[in-house]
């Protein structure tokens, strides 16, 4: 989650003073203006160590964890809010991560780049896979396992047991919630557990 307004938009989702868990939190940004700006509290789970560095310097608490390795250092609703942004594309075992999500997590945010996007499928049908700014790399050079659309999280969350509270696209640091299949680089979801 690079782009500031982007980053804005995921915010506005948190309540304010919130406890917060920030899987995959890169340098810290987002937990930095949640603190700032929301007076939320918590923690981010990253693995690089430049980007654990960089959430000390930001005073962002990170612990350093493979995502892959799960969340069983997490007592179950420990967080009012778990965030996993850009992270999901990333790891080998989605199912388990959401679940772990919804677990620790009063509140589940994710977000992703959506395949589905208009300019996505018009460089498939050309050929070729997409090289946008949601999905920044060639294909032979990415750090993403897998691509999913807003539609395909739609169908999984349900299949998972959970409840989307909200659901949007963003592009160009606007909200979209009309064809946000077919007209957002980023699909978010807002989620709970069922039961």
């Amino acid at each position: 989650m690079s782009e500031r307004r982007d980053m804005e938009l995921i915010a506005e989702q948190v309540p304010p003073g919130s406890r917060v868990l920030d899987l995959g939190c890169g340098g810290g940004e987002l937990l930095a203006l949640l603190r700032d700006r929301r007076q939320c509290s918590g923690y981010g789970i990253e693995i690089a160590d430049a980007n654990v560095l960089a959430c000390v310097q930001r005073g962002v608490n990170a612990i350093q964890l493979n995502l892959e390795d799960g969340l069983a250092l997490f007592g179950d609703q420990s967080f009012d809010v778990v965030l996993q942004l850009d992270t999901l594309q990333n790891l080998r075992n989605t199912q388990t991560m959401l679940r772990e999500t919804a677990r620790v997590g009063r509140v589940g945010i994710v977000s992703f780049p959506n395949f589905a996007h208009w300019p996505n499928r018009l460089r498939v049908l050309s050929g070729r896979m997409p090289v946008t700014k949601a999905l920044p790399y060639q294909w032979y050079d990415t750090p993403n396992i897998r691509v999913a659309t807003y539609a395909d999280f739609e169908v999984l969350a349900r299949a998972l047991g959970l409840r989307i509270l909200d659901a949007f696209g963003i592009q160009d640091g606007r909200p979209v919630r009309w064809w946000p299949n077919l007209r957002a680089h980023t699909a978010v979801f807002k989620f709970e557990r069922i039961g």
